[in-house]
């Protein structure tokens, strides 16, 4: 067989990705406040791109695709494009309750129910900062930090500014004195002074390097930094676990004394920083309502009012078009305009569509949670939806991701109703959803008696009567991911607040 070169020809199928496909599977996983950023720099490139500004939709363009006719888009029907509305034989109403009380997650170290909240107290010196008239004029922390270096010279005041750099927005150094030292090329122990320094600046307890000493910056503040309270601060983690006992043997002072110290360091904030926004949490907009229809059936429609209203100016462009002599390049550059904000459009009218369809699945059978509560969750996956409604799992993972539902119930991530399955011991079998066990946990730990806590083994026994075989060690992950302390820890918290409600009866 001789060898040489030859030409082939052969036919294969491949899946190409074009930009606009791409563009289309991008604006699906935006959630509405993601995609009106989006928008917003699509209309400052595309000049045929126009923003609706009255709300009658009397314009020169296309009724923008987006908002336009949501009545007809409110409940999508099948991959052809026409609307059919979803109706199922439900009640005609459903009663509003709100969502099932969840415990908070304790803050910092001090975890099983004693958890620290407020300000710190004492005086503010009289050449301190203002921290109201801060807050009023919307200063970030750094810029607090940064106008109090004035009692700096110029070298401290340079160290002051990579320390400050340093500080998170809970007000936390999180850097290292050797490693700044280093980098400026001077000692450890002019940098820890800088350091010191800063730790008496407000709010009081920033450039703490851990809670302890933010907590003993305020307790020096407030005049009850004593050895005692020294102590307790050092072993923040026996009183995270509740161990009173060794806690008091530490400390050398008795239960009354104990119970006072902790009530003062309760006071405290263990997050200085966050008094001037930092870490500030967004509020979350829902992208899809949900509503029952008198006449039995859900109302499922996208949430329009974050978007911005879009339209395509056709009167725009026939007119640059009639226009005098153009260059092959201006021609291109239109025409690649008219073209981009046509797909622009037809992505948003898909986008909507698609996430009204997994919207309108996930109520339909999930239909039992939103008549009677997270209770009748039931075990949901995406391979289930996908199938339903005959889209890719991964379309129906982009279109639940980042997006929120509200409902009479409250407000849930999509997510949340995709949950593994608890095998039932119910004579039907049926399992059911993770988030029903778990609230079921939260409301017999909710509902137990200081004098008779509930064990994880007796909560096992609790929820083999209701129906879940569940076994001891997910009853711990569930009552763990709730934030719960197991039956020790909870038996001393009770205790503890036990303590404290009897000293205050005995001082009023």
């Amino acid at each position: 067989m001789a060898l040489g070169p030859r030409l082939d020809l052969r036919q294969t199928q491949s899946l190409v990705m074009t930009p606009q496909l791409q563009q289309a599977i991008k604006l699906l996983a935006l959630s509405n406040m993601e995609l009106e950023t989006f928008l917003q720099d699509e209309l400052e490139k595309n000049p045929l791109l126009e923003m609706q500004e009255s709300e009658s939709g009397e314009t020169k363009g296309e009724a923008p695709a987006e908002t336009a006719g949501s009545d007809e888009l409110m409940m999508s029907g099948g991959g052809d494009g026409e609307d059919a509305p979803l109706d199922m034989d439900v009640a005609d109403t459903f009663h509003h309750d709100g969502p099932s009380d969840m415990p908070e997650q304790q803050v910092g170290a001090l975890d099983g129910g004693l958890s620290l909240n407020g300000t710190a107290p004492g005086a503010v010196p009289e050449d301190a900062i203002d921290i109201g008239e801060a807050q009023a004029a919307g200063k970030s922390l750094h810029e607090v930090l940064i106008e109090q270096t004035s009692i700096f010279d110029q070298v401290e005041a340079m160290v002051a500014r990579h320390i400050i750099d340093l500080i998170d927005d809970s007000g936390y150094f999180t850097g290292s004195c050797e490693e700044i030292g280093w980098r400026l090329d001077m000692g450890e122990a002019a940098v820890e002074a800088v350091l010191l320094k800063i730790q008496t600046f407000e709010p009081t307890g920033v450039g703490a390097r851990d809670l302890g000493e933010c907590l003993a910056l305020q307790a020096k503040e407030a005049d009850r930094y004593d050895p005692c309270m020294a102590a307790l601060l050092e072993r923040l983690d026996l009183l995270a676990r509740g161990e009173l006992g060794a806690l008091r043997r530490y400390c050398k002072v008795d239960a009354d004394d104990l119970a006072d110290m902790i009530q003062e360091i309760r006071q405290y904030n263990p997050k200085p920083g966050l008094l001037f926004g930092g870490g500030e949490a967004m509020p979350i907009v829902p992208d899809v309502f949900v509503a029952a229809k008198p006449q039995g059936g859900w109302k499922v429609e996208i949430n329009s009012a974050t978007l911005p209203r879009l339209l395509v100016n056709r009167a725009y462009a026939a007119e640059l078009h009639s226009g005098g002599s153009r260059s092959k390049d201006t021609n291109a550059f239109l025409s690649e305009c008219l073209q981009s904000a046509n797909w622009l459009m037809n992505a948003l009218d898909q986008r909507q569509r698609t996430i009204i369809r997994v919207a309108s699945e996930i109520v339909k059978q999930q239909e039992a949670f939103f008549l009677e509560g997270v209770s009748r969750l039931k075990p949901l996956t995406l391979r289930a939806i996908a199938e339903e409604i005959e889209m890719h799992e991964s379309t129906v993972s982009r279109v639940t991701s980042n997006k929120y539902l509200m409902c009479s119930r409250g407000l849930f991530e999509l997510k949340y109703f995709f949950t593994s399955a608890i095998q039932s011991t119910t004579a039907d079998g049926d399992a059911v959803s993770a988030e029903a066990v778990k609230s079921r946990i939260a409301a017999l730990i909710g509902s137990e008696s200081p004098k008779k806590v509930l064990s994880d083994d007796k909560l096992v026994t609790l929820l083999n009567e209701d129906g879940f075989d569940i076994a001891r060690r997910t009853v711990a992950k569930y009552r763990e991911s709730l934030g719960l302390g197991s039956s020790v820890q909870r038996r001393r918290s009770y205790a503890l607040e036990g303590n404290s409600g009897r000293k205050r009866a005995g001082t009023g």
